[in-house]
């Protein structure tokens, strides 16, 4: 039986590509790869994907709404980092512009949670290193108590060695 991989790219409607493409490239890190121009699409690659795009985000005009909270359709997309000090860079980076809507440790992963100019959410995760993985949960993340624990650790296969 034949299985996807993994996620190739995600596609966004928002009101304005040149605002969600700063908003992720400051953010986040991604970089433009392709500008159709004012009014219609950007595409943007995350640092170290092999993707030719990682988003693609297409204008729809500042009378666009975004559909309420719980309403049916994608909650949320999980961007993945290395290392827990580079979540806490981001983390400093969403307070910055008043983003974070939540914070959990789900005893594998310890995530923030953030919305981007036009409310979309998202999630920015940490991956435990797998030998750590503490079972399903959802509790509040302190991330100083995890910063602590796994800072300096390049990688999460690196975190697996020191254990």
């Amino acid at each position: 039986m034949a299985s996807v991989q993994r996620l190739n790219h995600a596609v966004l409607w928002v009101r304005d590509a040149r605002t969600s493409a700063e908003f992720y490239c400051d953010v986040l890190g991604f970089e433009v790869v392709n500008d159709l121009g004012p009014g219609q699409a950007m595409f943007l690659r995350a640092s170290g994907s092999g993707n030719h795009h990682d988003l693609g985000i297409f204008s729809r005009g500042p009378a666009a709404t975004v559909p309420a909270r719980g309403s049916l359709g994608l909650y949320h997309l999980a961007w993945q980092v290395d290392t827990i000090d580079e979540l806490v860079e981001i983390q400093e980076q969403l307070r910055a512009r008043n983003a974070i809507v939540g914070a959990s440790d789900h005893g594998m992963s310890k995530s923030l949670y953030a919305v981007d100019p036009d409310g979309i959410e998202f999630e920015v995760v940490w991956m435990v290193p797998r030998s750590s993985w503490e079972g399903d949960r959802t509790v509040a993340l302190d991330l100083g108590v995890e910063v602590r624990r796994w800072s300096g650790v390049a990688t999460a296969a690196e975190a697996t060695q020191r254990l």
